[in-house]
């Protein structure tokens, strides 16, 4: 990450580094609790505790298990029976659940499932352990970012909210463009650039056959100061990839052509140096 941010500071004008620092922020959640908002719409920090209850729930109704369909916040011990609105006493349920349970208590709710019941009663009681260890990381994210540039932090939460709030489509690259405090935002581009990590090759000094047997002897790189990968521009046949060779002469292909010409390396000059990775569009 640290290499990345410095290459691209390098070429482009970058002020600020924006960073999503953790996904939910619990000191958003007072004592940590949803309040002064309606537990199930919320703004922020109704994002900040929904975010927390998906990742502590798995995204799937606690009482019937589905998946992939809306859930909504749930209190474990209803509230016209003194439940609270602490996190410890919040799950996430579907609407046909929510509506059967209503404001019964859970006891009497899982009266024919005890084992569900306990599960339920086990699991809320329980902080979302790895949340720390992924905080941790992302906190060590930012005091490296610190040394580059001037790093403005925010969280998953509130990236969902702004996206959400925008109306935006959910894309990686929309994500990160929605980070932290932001009223209005203005996408300049649909194609951002998809950069893929493919390796610097082998290092094997003779090639193998299907017995494990040496059938010839690979040069060492660069050949002329060429490796395969390497883009180069030719007199006359344009850009395209280099394959160099240790005895005669280049391997040219053509950039959208397939097969390659072969070329006199006095007769190409070099655009960009194989560094491992392959640049393209998103689609």
């Amino acid at each position: 990450m640290e290499t990345w941010v410095k290459r691209l500071t390098k070429f482009c004008p970058v002020n600020e580094i924006w960073v999503e620092r953790v996904k939910f922020d619990t000191q958003k959640m007072p004592n940590p609790e949803i309040n002064g908002i309606q537990y199930q719409q919320g703004e922020l920090a109704g994002y900040e505790v929904r975010e927390y209850l998906l990742d502590k729930w798995g995204r799937e109704c606690t009482y019937c298990g589905k998946q992939s369909v809306p859930l909504q916040i749930e209190h474990i011990h209803p509230k016209s029976f003194g439940g609270s609105n602490r996190v410890s006493n919040l799950c996430l349920a579907c609407e046909k659940c929510n509506k059967r349970k209503g404001n019964k208590p859970i006891e009497e709710f899982l009266k024919k499932k005890p084992s569900l019941l306990q599960k339920i009663k086990t699991k809320a009681k329980q902080p979302l352990l790895d949340a720390a260890a992924v905080n941790a990381t992302r906190n060590k994210l930012v005091k490296v970012l610190q040394n580059i540039k001037f790093v403005v932090t925010g969280t998953g939460a509130q990236t969902k909210y702004n996206r959400t709030r925008l109306g935006l489509p959910k894309e990686h690259w929309i994500d990160a463009a929605c980070v932290g405090d932001i009223e209005t935002l203005v996408l300049k581009t649909s194609q951002p650039l998809l950069v893929t990590g493919k390796g610097q090759g082998g290092r094997q000094k003779a090639a193998l056959n299907k017995y494990g047997y040496p059938v010839r002897h690979n040069p060492l790189k660069p050949i002329k100061g060429w490796v395969t990968g390497d883009i180069a521009k030719h007199q006359r046949l344009g850009i395209g990839k280099v394959t160099p060779r240790s005895k005669g002469s280049f391997g040219f292909t053509p950039l959208g052509m397939k097969g390659y010409k072969s070329c006199n390396p006095q007769d190409i000059s070099a655009i960009h140096r194989k560094d491992g990775y392959t640049y393209s569009f998103c689609k």
